[in-house]
């Protein structure tokens, strides 16, 4: 079961790489009771929860996006990054400043997730564990440490654009969509679309 996850996890790398973000539709009969709607957690199994709690707000998911980042020549990472934003506030703005801020939104956010995440890379000890008990649970402990270090970079970034824009968001790392490279990095900044 564990290499059909794999897999999957995988063709999705594959599909995201052919754009650095995809705007995700929310179910808006699913966002009927807010106050069950569940948390994201870092072992959110194989699929992104499509809301999370942030300071009592429900955010949805909006977008996902790919990023990969190389520490040196041989070691590196790449996988998705989920944002989230509050519903209220995003129809808050589009009626004050007009639908096309949230492109520029969009890249802030961009930019500042790919700084965290080369920062999350540089600070993270990618070298292999010979105190795991296998890959998988390498793996793991890489996709584990590599989430709270994005955490922690990104804070601060997510604070800011919050204080500047009145958009509640969280950016969240896919940890099961992580792929690790320690014998040659081969991760890359995907391209933000134009």
């Amino acid at each position: 079961m564990k290499t059909n996850i794999h897999i999957l996890v995988g063709m999705m790398l594959i599909a995201l790489t052919a754009c650095s973000t995809q705007e995700i539709k929310p179910d808006t009969k699913s966002l009927s009771a807010p106050d069950k709607a569940p948390a994201v957690t870092e072992d959110s199994n194989q699929n992104p929860a499509p809301t999370l709690i942030k300071g009592g707000k429900t955010l949805n998911l909006v977008r996902i996006m790919d990023g990969g980042s190389c520490k040196n020549d041989f070691q590196g990472a790449k996988g998705a990054f989920l944002v989230y934003a509050a519903p209220t506030d995003i129809e808050r703005i589009k009626h004050d400043k007009g639908p096309k801020i949230f492109g520029e939104f969009e890249t802030k956010i961009q930019n500042f997730s790919t700084q965290a995440l080369q920062k999350a890379i540089n600070i993270t000890n990618l070298a292999e564990d010979p105190f795991a008990l296998g890959a998988d649970e390498a793996q793991q402990k890489l996709a584990k440490q590599l989430s709270n270090n994005f955490r922690n970079s990104v804070a601060d970034a997510v604070h800011t654009f919050q204080q500047e824009t009145g958009l509640t968001i969280d950016v969240v790392p896919f940890a099961s969509s992580f792929v690790f490279y320690q014998q040659g990095c081969e991760a890359t900044h995907a391209e933000p679309e134009n």
